[in-house]
């Protein structure tokens, strides 16, 4: 069984693969969320910014098989057009991706490409894995293609990270806009963001750039 928030099909906005044409496939559920409450916020990453709650959201559903996902999937993309490419993200992708469900999309002509917090072990057949850490606890996957670290974390120092075997390496500004109470305003942490990646170029700046032309 599994079970999705939401399915659509937009551009991606963030790190390596910013402005491609993507399906993006969130699955329910998170191992850092607590489950005392019903809302995401209730997490071990308070700034999370993502509804990873039940299966309410556009194209969300539960599916038994595959197979049946698979198709669901490849629906939105459109039609007779190649260079699929699909990323699986949460919540944590993690907890519910498997061997056969990347089977499927593959089958069908897809690139696969996951988000996760790097705490769980990873299923074979991803082509793209970008891990983005939100905890002190060591990291399960600590090699990828794209380390995407949100920025500043006052338990987290990208320092702790930059030895790590990813491609590239990515700081992403927090946004904290929709807080109620938020203490620090989302261009502070843009501005600590920029002077971070000048004083240590290896780090390179994401934007949230669907949050800027207002896309899924």
């Amino acid at each position: 069984m599994y079970t999705i928030k939401e399915a659509f099909y937009s551009l991606q906005g963030e790190g390596a693969h910013a402005g491609r044409p993507s399906i993006f496939c969130r699955f329910s559920g998170c191992n850092l969320w607590n489950g005392k409450e019903t809302h995401r916020l209730d997490s071990l990453c308070r700034f999370c910014d993502t509804d990873f709650i039940g299966t309410d959201g556009q194209n969300g559903g539960k599916f038994r098989q595959a197979e049946s996902l698979a198709k669901h999937l490849d629906a939105l993309w459109p039609a007779e057009q190649n260079d699929k490419y699909l990323v699986f993200t949460g919540g944590e992708p993690a907890l519910q991706l498997d061997e056969v469900l990347i089977s499927e999309m593959k089958t069908l002509g897809y690139t696969i490409a996951i988000e996760t917090n790097g705490t769980k072990k990873l299923p074979a057949g991803i082509d793209w894995i970008c891990v983005s850490p939100k905890t002190v606890d060591p990291l399960v996957i600590n090699q990828g293609h794209e380390l995407k670290l949100v920025y500043p974390q006052s338990h987290l120092d990208p320092r702790d990270y930059i030895h790590l075997a990813f491609e590239t390496f990515y700081l992403q500004p927090m946004d904290q806009s929709h807080l109620a109470n938020n203490h620090i305003a989302p261009e502070s942490n843009l501005k600590q963001t920029l002077k971070y990646c000048l004083a240590n170029p290896k780090w390179r700046l994401s934007l949230q750039t669907h949050k800027i032309l207002e896309i899924d």
